[in-house]
């Protein structure tokens, strides 16, 4: 009979390994795993005794892996994602869904229009938990630990597998009292005269707007008194009154349909702006996480199915 033997007793120690270079602290990993510093720090110097070998370089701002170290981060993480695969397995085996998906999402497009799709999963596949990351930064898929990332954009990094969700344009709106109190904009040069809200995306401020019109594009540098990385937020201040936004029809169609806003420069058209879901190449991707991509998915051709008929 063959026996296995390691030096590792416990594999789950690997955990504060892995939370440790993701969360860039062994604090960082204490509170992702649920336990006291102090005993992230005892399993790390277990391992490493067990190991016969470091597996940090310690200093007062930061833990760097060694070279053994990074060898066995590489291990690890195939390792769990082994049993990942072996757990999904055996799920799809008892034909039910089980585990947690790990999602980012922009917080606009969450709020707006992801939220009923995640109501409309969760209630199909009871046995899955949603972690949901909202927000406007773009967070490192790999680093991060997210299973799932919703984005818009072109794709450009081989690290990542993108599943087109839809082809969304950006409109021009402004509530009907920013409207009555400034006058309606006629052509996209008389942004420049108009209070302008101006978005923050992946580390660039977007204050050039694009408009085509028979073949022609005219650019327009706006400007205004508000500059912000919430397109939550931007969309609640044009709402407001505050200035007028360049956003994606599908994040204003509530405030556009309801009349909160008015969409401007109808017979302009501006750029096609991608909306992607990304999945890590190269790692094990879950049966529940492939799931919700495709209920994503189908929910979105649904809406583009509806935009079209009316």
């Amino acid at each position: 009979m063959f026996h296995f033997q390691t030096r590792i007793e416990n594999v789950s120690d690997l955990k504060v390994l892995l939370h440790t270079v993701s969360g860039g602290s062994l604090t960082a990993a204490a509170r992702a795993l649920g336990i006291t510093p102090a005993a992230a720090s005892a399993t790390l110097k277990r391992l490493e005794t067990q190991l016969g070998t470091r597996l940090f370089e310690r200093s007062t701002r930061a833990m760097r892996l060694t070279p053994p170290g990074q060898i066995l981060l590489e291990y690890a993480q195939r390792a769990f994602e082994l049993l990942a695969e072996g757990e999904s397995q055996l799920d799809a085996e008892r034909g039910a869904l089980v585990g947690t998906v790990r999602v980012s999402a922009p917080s606009d497009l969450a709020r707006t229009v992801l939220m009923p799709m995640f109501d409309g999963f969760l209630h199909l596949h009871p046995g899955v938990k949603l972690a949901l990351n909202v927000g406007d930064r773009v967070l490192d898929v790999l680093r991060d630990e997210v299973d799932l990332a919703i984005r818009y954009g072109e794709l450009s990094d081989s690290r990542f597998v993108a599943r087109p969700l839809s082809l969304v344009h950006p409109v021009v709106s402004a509530s009907p009292d920013y409207l009555s109190h400034y006058g309606k904009p006629r052509t996209p040069t008389d942004l420049v005269d108009h209070n302008c809200i101006s978005f923050i995306r992946g580390g660039r401020t977007f204050t050039s707007w694009r408009f085509g019109q028979n073949g022609q594009w005219t650019t327009v540098r706006v400007s205004g008194d508000r500059v912000l990385n919430d397109a939550s937020l931007a969309r609640e201040w044009a709402v407001a009154g505050a200035g007028i936004i360049f956003m994606t029809e599908i994040e204003q169609r509530r405030d556009l349909q309801s009349g909160n806003l008015v969409r401007l420069l109808t017979e302009w058209e501006t750029d096609p702006y991608p909306l992607h879901a990304l999945l890590p190449s190269g790692r094990f991707v879950p049966n529940r996480v492939r799931a919700l991509v495709d209920f994503i998915a189908g929910r979105f051709a649904e809406l583009q199915l509806s935009k079209t008929e009316h």
